[in-house]
């Protein structure tokens, strides 16, 4: 069961999770990417942008 709240500036995410980590945006072309290792193409992912 997938639950996402998010009260008062916190964000309570309750999922079946492999992995967390972070990553640096970077440029690509007009746009941005963030890349993952390739054993994780074609699965679902959360992208989460925090405030600095």
């Amino acid at each position: 069961m997938r639950e996402i709240k998010i009260e008062k500036d916190r964000i309570i995410l309750r999922d079946e999770v492999e992995i967390i980590y972070e990553k640096t945006v970077t440029p690509f072309g007009t746009s941005g990417k963030i890349d993952a290792p390739k054993r994780y193409i074609g699965r679902r992912a959360y992208v989460i942008i925090l405030k600095d």
